[in-house]
């Protein structure tokens, strides 16, 4: 009885649009597996679907009070993560080139992920304590630190995407904490230096690749290839899709990576613009569920910790979709709730779980 009355006290608007989210991906997981008459990644999917779920629960039940008046405990999460992210260099095993994800047994972790979550955390409570004195700049240095160590240590994982993904909630946190428009014009100025910097000395010759092919994309047989064929699958959906199993790139080994990164022109091949529209409604929906909570919470912690959540998911949407539809250069990024990764997923139920605890406790 009490199961069921902790089940009724969540916030389904929140839970609906993730399942739903889920579905779509699984929807598009089993046309894959058709194509690849393989349906692993399809069953371990539906694993770690009940896995984040049944944690999600779980942590509606804890008080994420006890989270933000903890300042060790996330100090001590957030040292773990960068010690997972500069283990991999020596544990994990290379596959591609990198080294990015530790093996366990049959499945494969990501330290990226619970670092997006343990930053989110961090950068809440930092703010949330400073946040009548976001007009010194010192505050924007000092968390700018907290950012850089994760975010070093990912480029050289490499991971483009999670960098992308790190800065763009430590940017959305800043804006939403109060921060100083001069203060903004020279953080764009040092992130345009950066970027210089990076291109001509830090960034390996692949990566520089995908960044020209974006730009001129000629090289059709290479490394223009992922891109021009996610354009032949988005645009052979047209308005109803070919159906489920019937999409000729995904069935035929055209669409790259198409459980991950592309997993999105899967879906557009074979739902069409209807689905696609479909797609955006949903995330909309779940965006501004955690939105609600933000604006709805009566302290600044609970209310950056919901903002920093929906910048990520916003984030990792737009870039993700941005880079199926060649708008932006292949950097990596997974679709939330949809792509296949226990990593990711679990991840981000962990971040709803404790969204349902601040809507149930705030």
């Amino acid at each position: 009885m009490v199961i069921f009355a902790q089940l009724r006290k969540l916030d389904w608007g929140l839970i609906v649009p993730a399942v739903l989210l889920v579905c779509f991906g699984l929807v598009a997981l089993y046309s894959v597996a058709i194509a690849k008459n393989d349906f692993s990644n399809f069953e371990k999917q539906i694993v770690f679907f009940a896995i984040g779920f049944l944690i999600m629960t779980a942590l509606s039940y804890y008080d994420y009070r006890i989270l933000r008046n903890n300042s060790y405990l996330i100090l001590i999460l957030y040292g773990i993560c960068l010690l997972l992210l500069v283990g991999l260099h020596f544990f994990a095993p290379e596959i591609r080139g990198t080294r990015g994800w530790y093996k366990i047994g049959l499945l494969s972790l990501d330290p990226v992920e619970p670092t997006k979550i343990v930053l989110i955390v961090l950068l809440a409570k930092y703010f949330s304590m400073r946040h009548v004195e976001m007009y010194k700049f010192r505050h924007i240095v000092f968390s700018g630190i907290y950012v850089l160590l994760p975010a070093l240590l990912v480029f050289i994982k490499p991971d483009l995407g999670g960098i992308m993904v790190l800065l763009s909630a430590w940017l959305g946190i800043l804006l939403v904490s109060g921060i100083k428009l001069k203060h903004f014009l020279i953080l764009s100025l040092c992130f345009m230096l950066l970027a210089g910097f990076f291109w001509g000395f830090l960034l390996k010759d692949y990566q520089k690749q995908r960044i020209t092919s974006f730009i001129f994309p000629y090289d059709y047989l290479g490394a223009s290839w992922s891109q021009n064929q996610t354009k032949i699958s988005i645009g052979s959906g047209q308005l109803l899709g070919q159906g489920l199993g019937k999409g000729s790139q995904v069935q035929y080994g055209f669409l790259p990576e198409p459980h991950t990164d592309f997993i999105f022109s899967v879906l557009a091949e074979e739902w069409g613009l209807a689905g696609v529209l479909a797609l955006f409604i949903v995330y909309g929906f779940l965006v501004w569920r955690v939105l609600k909570i933000a604006i709805e919470s009566q302290s600044n912690f609970p209310r950056l910790f919901a903002t920093g959540f929906a910048i990520i998911l916003t984030a990792q949407f737009f870039i993700n979709i941005g880079v199926n539809l060649s708008l932006l250069p292949v950097v990596g990024i997974y679709l939330p709730f949809i792509s296949y990764g226990g990593s990711g997923l679990i991840g981000n139920f962990v971040s709803l779980g404790i969204l349902q605890s601040i809507a149930i406790k705030r």
